[in-house]
């Protein structure tokens, strides 16, 4: 049951020295409304979790701030102890305002009590990956990423961090923080829509660097959305499993972490995801974002 899925759509990536199925599962949803406050459904949403690692799923993405609190404590309560095979993910650098914000915590103090928090709520020695969330909910935000990912840096020297990433960063971020430290994994806004990194994805992979897209489904005008309706109806699909089976596609370097509260969604998604592309399929979804 905790052996990577060989009917998993995408197969494995290596982040370092930890494999992962390439279709993960992106815990955010789990959360109440606008991802604050409890699920509606606590045992539903416990049931989703064991449900990702029955399916052979060994990538969760999580945060802290989601909720706050709430995923993490969901995912040790559902998990813990976790399997050898599961490996989660998390991000740090933003935390929650009484009104539902993001504002940013990147300061040395704020990044450590973040990394102790997310290690306490799960039940962790070491974090496998942690993600540096940059820029703001709006999206990127250029400048240096340096002092922020040096503490995180010495915090993986503490031992309390296996790997590193970033999130919600511009290609120069990017760079920056390879010229720091190594890094396993990037996490940006992409889609059939918005695919501002196809070239920071295409030179990730020459790397060995995965790229971690959110929001498969966000952000696409009406024009691009019938588009992909159009697409999806022709291959008697969703428009989700046609965006997620195109971002498999799209290099191997890309994972995927579609969330959902619901078991019976989350077993449509990865089938959904394992659905086959043509050529002509393919070139024409690449027109949606051209």
């Amino acid at each position: 049951m905790t052996t990577p899925s060989a009917s998993l759509p995408g197969g494995t990536w290596t982040l370092g020295d930890l494999t992962v199925t390439r279709f993960g599962y992106g815990a955010m949803q789990l959360a109440g409304p606008g991802v604050m406050g409890p699920p509606a459904d606590r045992q539903g949403a416990l049931a989703v979790l064991r449900e990702a690692v029955r399916l052979g799923i060994t990538h969760i993405d999580t945060a802290d701030a989601y909720g706050p609190h709430v995923t993490n404590e969901l995912i040790r309560e559902a998990l813990h102890p976790y399997p050898a095979a599961l490996h989660l993910v998390t991000k740090v650098g933003a935390v929650r305002d009484a009104d539902g914000g993001w504002p940013p915590a990147r300061r040395p103090e704020e990044l450590r009590r973040a990394v102790e928090a997310n290690l306490d709520r799960l039940g962790l020695d070491t974090l496998d990956v942690v993600n540096l969330r940059l820029g703001d909910a709006r999206g990127t935000v250029p400048g240096s990423l340096a002092e922020p990912f040096d503490t995180l840096v010495d915090l993986q020297r503490q031992g309390l961090i296996r790997h590193l990433g970033v999130s919600n960063a511009t290609a120069e971020q990017v760079a920056e923080a390879r010229a720091i430290a190594p890094i396993v994994c990037v996490q940006n806004m992409y889609n059939l829509a918005h695919r501002d990194d196809d070239e920071l994805i295409d030179e990730l992979a020459e790397q060995g660097v995965a790229y971690v897209p959110f929001f498969p489904l966000g952000g696409f005008s009406p024009l691009q959305a019938s588009a992909l309706t159009a697409v999806a109806a022709r291959l008697d699909a969703t428009p989700m499993s046609v965006a997620l089976a195109w971002l498999l596609r799209r290099s191997p370097n890309i994972l995927l972490i579609p969330g959902t509260s619901s078991v019976a969604h989350l077993r449509e998604n990865v089938a959904g995801a394992g659905l086959s592309l043509s050529d002509g399929d393919l070139a024409e979804l690449d027109k949606i974002g051209r």
